[in-house]
């Protein structure tokens, strides 16, 4: 099993990544005891995958736990679906000594880890993410929110998970789109941090596509590691940790723009080509390192280019809820090559409806 920690003080916590390691959650719960009795939060879909396994292993382990359920789908990643599984929480009677554990992909980690921060004013939960998106990017880090009108992730909090387990194995489940959704952030890390990730990815393609499994070991691996190490400087965003928003910003406003018909990976996808567009305009990027990003985004696959069907006027209107904003002023994540990037709020319009239009 490969183990990492999130350093954190007294708030770090573990990540175990290891094909079948659902299996062994319950002891390790048994052993570690975060709550009395847990509240396994998942959305209507993965229920049905892994929903009665997962209480079976608890049950087996000598753990109390209940499934609680919303209908699967980013539309639903609301107020009031948190709204709801809290009062399902406290009709169960459940209380400040218990746990909630976040069974699923990135909608449900951040509507559980979310529900976890508020409900009886916080009690601990754990991440199990069954999606690639999940497992390399949202289960870690401690970023929870739910989505408004107005913008995707506008209210939440940070608030970090005790343990993250993550499986491989579940990954056999996944459809082509959501495995490229995964492989979009996978390849961000590359751009942001690392280019010798980014030169295996680009070899690595076809072993990673049939989910080899010490390829895909590693491959999350160094993805989670990198996140560690970036949360465990600036836990809460104020400065280093922004630039794992790299594609987001753009990527964020195209995803709302299509009323979340495109998924939040292939979404990224798309932001990333942009945010190396606008560095190429800003003259901070060399063209053959923006043709690299997109050769490798399309060798695996991934969508690079705004659908021309999405109204450019809604996509500017995202832009401007963008929380990440500082009074009144996007903050961009552009690259200036492989493995680095710069934060900059000096992004014009008329850049912006260049690399839009």
């Amino acid at each position: 099993m490969a183990e990492l920690r999130v350093g954190l003080g007294d708030r770090s916590y573990p990540i175990h990544i290891e094909p079948g390691c659902l299996d062994r959650v319950g002891a390790e719960l048994s052993k570690s005891r975060i709550g009395n009795r847990y509240a396994v939060v998942s959305d209507s879909n993965v229920a049905k995958l892994y929903g009665e396994r997962l209480l079976n292993i608890l049950d087996s382990a000598g753990i109390s736990a209940r499934m609680f359920t919303f209908v699967a789908g980013e539309e639903n990643k609301t107020m009031a679906t948190v709204t709801d599984l809290a009062s399902q929480l406290a009709r169960a009677g459940y209380d400040r000594h218990d746990a909630i554990i976040a069974l699923g992909g990135g909608v449900t980690g951040d509507i559980a880890g979310f529900l976890a921060s508020a409900y009886m004013r916080g009690i601990p939960f754990i991440q199990i993410p069954t999606t690639l998106l999940s497992q390399v990017d949202s289960s870690v880090g401690g970023k929870t929110g739910v989505d408004l009108p107005e913008g995707k992730n506008l209210v939440g909090a940070f608030y970090q998970p005790r343990a993250v387990y993550i499986d491989i194995e579940v990954l056999q489940t996944l459809d082509d789109q959501e495995l490229l959704g995964g492989l979009a952030e996978v390849i961000k890390y590359g751009v942001i941090w690392d280019e010798g990730f980014f030169t295996f990815l680009e070899k690595e393609r076809e072993r990673i596509f049939s989910l080899t499994p010490e390829v895909i070991v590693d491959m999350i691996t160094r993805c989670c590691a990198i996140k560690a190490e970036v949360v465990a400087e600036d836990e809460r965003e104020g400065g280093l940790r922004k630039i794992l928003n790299y594609g987001h910003t753009i990527g964020h406003a195209v995803e709302g723009a299509s009323s979340f018909q495109l998924i939040h990976g292939l979404a990224v996808s798309i932001g990333m080509v942009a945010a190396a567009r606008l560095s190429i305009l800003k003259g901070t990027l060399a063209q053959d390192v923006l043709d690299r990003i997109t050769s490798i985004l399309i060798s695996y696959g991934m969508p690079t280019e705004i659908p021309g069907d999405l109204d450019r006027a809604e996509i500017k209107r995202y832009l401007k809820t963008d929380k990440k904003a500082v009074s009144g002023k996007v903050q961009f994540v552009l690259p200036d090559k492989i493995g680095s990037t710069y934060i900059t709020d000096d992004v014009s319009v008329d850049l912006i409806d260049q690399v839009l239009n």
